[in-house]
């Protein structure tokens, strides 16, 4: 009984910042986008999308630079910034004749500083730099609550209209093609659904840290499920947990809430990867073959 109620003393004391409203909003917001996240970065993984995403992140710097610089609101900024990237990126493939990752590469530097020359040039350098490039989560409003919520439920929506020709994508483009799956179309979606995830996550943990919460929970999934349905709803709530303990940490031993998060998140896919592996090696002597003795037959795979 002792036992039982230190427990809960410390489980309530752990959770006592959450009395606060605004951590109740940053909690909210933090894990809408997570679900976000979570539904994206499974397809940016078994796409082999990460570049992009890194380069979203910083192809909207100039925006919500100038944004911030003219007082406007830096959402808006920062999807008109990077919707201006996907279409540079696509433009400099078709007519400038390039691979996908030299103009990624290109259109990456050129933002980027273009986006510090903004900053720059604004009275507030410090403040500004910081609150653009590892975000303000506990800043989060009401309002911004109803814009992430509305992003997420579009990503979902999109995510499983589109479920199919993403597949097919996936696997090969050529196969998308053939089956009539528009691959182009379905490219134009994903990279509209990469914009999406970044620009609604930048509050949160930033331009720098977004891809840490765009990727980590999904490669995280990723060593526990086989189909991509199971995979986004675990890298979600991967996600969601990342945000609470980063939170937590955050508060406790007094960090950056952003990039705390972040850091959650990278240390979750750790952690997952680690504990697969141990259960893989925990399992491999059962299989063992004694010395001299014949191997079993082989087995079809399992579908």
């Amino acid at each position: 009984m002792t036992f039982l109620t230190t427990s809960t003393s410390v489980a309530a004391g752990l959770l006592e910042p959450f009395a606060l409203d605004f951590l109740q909003r940053a909690l909210v917001g933090g894990s809408l986008v997570a679900v976000l996240c979570g539904v994206v970065g499974s397809w940016v993984v078994v796409r082999g999308m990460a570049f992009l995403g890194e380069a979203l992140a910083h192809g909207m710097l100039p925006g919500v630079a100038l944004a911030t610089v003219l007082g406007l609101p830096v959402m808006a900024g920062g999807a008109i910034s990077a919707i201006v990237m996907s279409l540079g990126i696509g433009a400099l493939q078709r007519r400038g004749r390039l691979s996908y990752d030299t103009s990624i590469g290109l259109l990456f530097v050129s933002m980027l500083a273009l986006g510090v020359i903004i900053i720059s040039h604004s009275g507030s350098f410090a403040t500004d730099a910081t609150s653009i490039l590892f975000g303000d989560i506990l800043a989060i409003a009401p309002a911004d609550i109803v814009l992430l919520a509305v992003a997420a439920a579009i990503g979902v929506a999109v995510s499983a209209v589109a479920h199919r020709s993403l597949v097919a994508l996936a696997l090969d483009s050529r196969i998308a093609s053939v089956l009539g799956l528009r691959p182009r179309l379905a490219q134009a979606a994903l990279v509209g659904l990469v914009t999406l995830a970044v620009v609604a996550s930048y509050q949160a943990v930033g331009s720098l840290l977004v891809v840490g919460l765009l990727l980590a929970p999904a490669v995280a999934a990723g060593h526990w499920t086989t189909r991509i349905p199971s995979r986004m709803l675990l890298a979600a709530a991967l996600g969601i947990v990342a945000v609470l303990g980063g939170l937590l940490v955050s508060w406790h031993a007094g960090t950056a809430a952003g990039a705390s998060v972040a850091a959650a998140a990278i240390t979750l896919a750790g952690a997952s990867w680690l504990c697969r592996a141990l259960l893989d090696a925990l399992r491999s002597p059962r299989h063992a073959v004694p010395v001299g003795a014949s191997p079993p037959a082989a087995e079809a795979p399992s579908r």
